[in-house]
């Protein structure tokens, strides 16, 4: 008898969750975390996933906001040791332990100063920085291969670099190497200085018996190139200041100890078309790397690269000879990212990306939206105009102008910047990207705004 009772309770079941719509198994998927028990060195856990409709979602007993298409994304702050995170709905209960280790303490190294003594570069296109930190916005040049530089101190993987009396830099230890012992080596000295003004163009030469350190600093009006020969004297600095034109790309090239500095002031295109323009487009990531997984389980590679074709079909109308790193779901490195850039030798570049919460407390309402990302000077007036534009077409909000080091954007010979269209992991955003038309409206942004800033700006 009992049995039978079990039978037409669970047949009554079954037929009230077929006819009024009731799903038994209706519970919140997690995109991420991945494991239900993490050993973590972030200040933060991230949960991302999506609820269904009629699920309320709550984390540690707080109320999480689920967006209309079901994705939700919280932070939760971790203390040292284990954590215990409650991840419940009305349908489901879930509990995650995160063991968080105590972070160490990093003690800023001494610095040990000694007498000037003679190093050489080791690799094309070392960085020579403002500090001593591989990273942030503090590279003031990018040496040759076989520069000499003279060191008078070190402070951690770092040598201080002595330029002259009143100028210091640094470089990474790994980047440098001692002389050859059996080298036959004189001190470089100065042969002979020029400049040229040409139509679209100045160039400027410095010719040395070696090779030596460099910088090149900018102002409102002015590119200044300096190069520095401590060896000769503590302050031999050779300085052109050149005039900065509104739009402009630059270059440094080194042969057999000549500099060669050229400015090129970009072409306007006519009747607002462009015209003789070379666009290199990246849409980030690819193949192997997902880049960031959205809250609904989108990856950012896939728009990424749904912009990116959009924007080259609309380029190419407005006459532009466009480049692409990948047009289909492939993996491109970094480094053949930024070769393909240099052999199409564009006059912009524009990196395609889709942004993700970093390891801070989540604001729903504030990390969102669309912000663009320049490196050098020359492109952060593109980078404005871009954004503008763009937040324009998409109704996301403005997440700001922001000067990074990104590697695709450390070039100076073309204008370059990194537009991250929404947030992949922000739960507003997921509703915006998830629109047919999203794509098409970025592009269209992208787009118009590189032709006001080269024709109407």
């Amino acid at each position: 008898m009992k049995n039978m009772q079990r039978v037409i309770f669970f047949l009554l079941a079954v037929f009230l969750g077929v006819n009024l719509g009731i799903n038994t198994s209706y519970a919140y998927t997690l995109v991420f975390p991945r494991e239900k028990k993490t050993v973590i060195n972030k200040d933060y856990a991230f949960f991302v996933g999506k609820a269904q409709n009629t699920e309320i979602i709550t984390i540690n007993d707080k109320k999480i906001y689920v967006a209309p298409n079901g994705a939700f994304a919280h932070t939760v702050k971790l203390k040292d040791g284990k954590n215990r995170i409650v991840v419940r709905s009305n349908f489901s209960t879930q509990i995650y332990n995160f063991y968080k280790n105590p972070a160490s303490i990093k003690e800023t190294p001494a610095l040990k100063e000694f007498e000037p003594k003679r190093m050489v570069v080791i690799k094309d296109r070392t960085p020579m920085r403002s500090n001593p930190q591989d990273s942030g916005v503090n590279r003031i040049s990018h040496l040759f291969e076989g520069t000499n530089i003279l060191i008078n101190g070190e402070q951690g993987n770092f040598y201080r670099v002595y330029l002259s009396k009143n100028k210091t830099a640094w470089i990474e230890k790994k980047d440098l190497k001692e002389p050859d012992k059996n080298e036959k080596y004189t001190v470089p000295t100065f042969i002979t200085m020029n400049s040229e003004t040409f139509k679209n163009a100045s160039v400027h030469t410095i010719e040395f018996t070696g090779k030596l350190p460099y910088t090149i600093d900018e102002t409102d009006k002015e590119i200044i190139f300096k190069i520095y020969n401590p060896e000769y004297s503590d302050n031999s600095v050779y300085t052109v200041n050149i005039r900065k034109p509104e739009k402009y790309t630059y270059k440094t090239i080194l042969s057999n100890g000549t500099y060669v500095f050229k400015v090129n002031e970009l072409p306007v295109p006519a009747d607002k078309t462009l015209d003789g323009m070379t666009i290199v487009i990246d849409p980030g990531h690819g193949g192997s790397e997902p880049g960031a997984i959205g809250c609904l389980g989108d990856k950012e590679k896939d728009l990424n690269l749904k912009i990116g074709l959009e924007l080259q079909d609309r380029l190419r109308l407005m006459g532009a000879n466009v480049i692409m790193t990948r047009e289909c779901d492939g993996y491109v490195s970094l480094e053949d990212r930024i070769k393909i850039a240099e052999q199409s030798c564009p006059q912009i570049y524009i990196s395609i990306h889709n942004n993700s919460i970093p390891d801070i407390e989540m604001n729903i309402r504030k990390n969102r939206g669309t912000g663009v990302y320049y490196y050098n000077e020359n492109s952060k007036e593109l980078a404005k105009i871009v954004q503008k534009f763009l937040t324009k077409e998409l109704s996301t909000r403005n997440d700001g102008v922001k000067q990074r080091s990104f590697k695709v954007l450390r070039r100076s010979e073309y204008l370059s910047i990194l537009v991250e269209a929404a947030y992949m992991t922000n739960p507003m955003d997921s509703v915006l990207y998830r629109e047919d038309g999203f794509a098409y409206n970025a592009a269209r942004g992208i787009a118009d705004g590189i032709l006001y800033y080269l024709v109407c700006d």
